[in-house]
């Protein structure tokens, strides 16, 4: 029985990749490359799938191009914003993702951005780095503890919750705003808040998890901005167009915002550059799911999703209609 021919449009880890050669025949980005629009239509010229990653931009147009061969795309990665998955499902092109694999390695990574940007660890390791660190000083680099503070989830999902989770450990209180509450269980004494402004007021770190949609994008700008308590600080692991990078840049270059924590931007990797002069700024890039472990399931998980397409099964991730 002949093997299905698919298309990896990055280099992926070792053992997904064997499984991947193993299973199908399947064409391998070594290079790791980041294909043109042209390029990967070329690639995709008798594929019968896709595994892609958010760095390829499947909009409309591209799924109208792509060849009639092409069925399933299995995107590795939880969000799908980087398909047009309406275009796809008019294509009757089935789109899956991979969620729950990388909820707790992304949660950790927001714990490294909460305590990263409230005690100034970006400003402290330049210090070091540039030598200029001289002494240790009784009012020196004082930053804010996490310990005890309200911390506003928005989007309490498998991500904020596992976020929520490890945050009770130092004692924070949990409030979060979703488009409908959750269930008293899931909540574990989570304090919801029907409208984004009150989460926000509430918020003395501001930790965001929600999906990018029409809805959220932007939803973190000048208005919302304002109504954080002086001296907060926001943290940012889902997607970075739901900040409106100038008021965010604004609020931390007056003050109103004590710091930030970033793992997620607009436009990247080209992320606005009024954050890279700003010591309060704690960036990282993209490293959410960047543990070996997360990455082998994550590939894992989409390969699943193509042999459940291929053997007839319904995929477990389908996000497509």
């Amino acid at each position: 029985m002949s093997r299905p021919p698919i298309l990896l449009t990055r280099k992926l880890p070792p053992d997904v990749e064997a499984r991947a050669t193993r299973d199908y025949e399947a064409e391998l980005n070594s290079g790791d490359c980041l294909y043109t629009r042209e390029e990967l239509l070329a690639r995709a010229a008798n594929k019968e799938a896709l595994l892609a990653t958010v760095t390829d931009r499947i909009d409309a147009k591209l799924i109208a191009a792509l060849p009639q061969s092409i069925r399933v795309i299995a995107t590795f990665s939880v969000g799908y914003d980087h398909i047009d998955v309406a275009a796809a499902a008019a294509r009757n092109i089935i789109v899956t993702n991979t969620p729950d694999v990388l909820t707790d390695a992304t949660a950790e990574i927001a714990m490294l951005l909460m305590l990263g940007a409230a005690r100034g660890a970006a400003a402290g390791a330049a210090t070091i780095r540039e030598g200029r660190w001289k002494n240790w000083a009784p009012t020196g680099m004082l930053g804010r503890e996490i310990s005890g503070k309200r911390l506003g989830i928005l989007g309490l999902g498998r991500i904020g919750q596992a976020t929520a989770r490890r945050a009770r450990a130092f004692g924070m209180t949990i409030h979060y705003h979703n488009r409908k509450r959750l269930a008293s269980d899931a909540e574990e004494g989570a304090i919801f808040h029907e409208d984004v402004a009150s989460l926000f007021r509430s918020s003395d770190i501001l930790s965001i998890h929600c999906a990018s949609t029409p809805e959220t994008r932007r939803i973190v700008n000048a208005e919302t901005l304002a109504l954080l308590p002086p001296g907060a600080v926001v943290v940012n692991t889902a997607r970075g167009d739901i900040v409106d990078d100038d008021a965010l840049i604004a609020a931390l270059a007056s003050g109103r915002v004590a710091a930030a924590g970033l793992d997620v931007f607009n436009n990247e990797p080209n992320l606005h550059p009024g954050y890279l002069g700003l010591p309060n700024a704690f960036l990282l890039p993209h490293l959410g799911s960047a543990t070996l472990e997360t990455r082998n399931a994550m590939g894992f998980r989409a390969l699943d999703n193509l042999d459940d397409f291929f053997t007839g099964r319904p995929p477990r991730d389908r996000v497509t209609p």
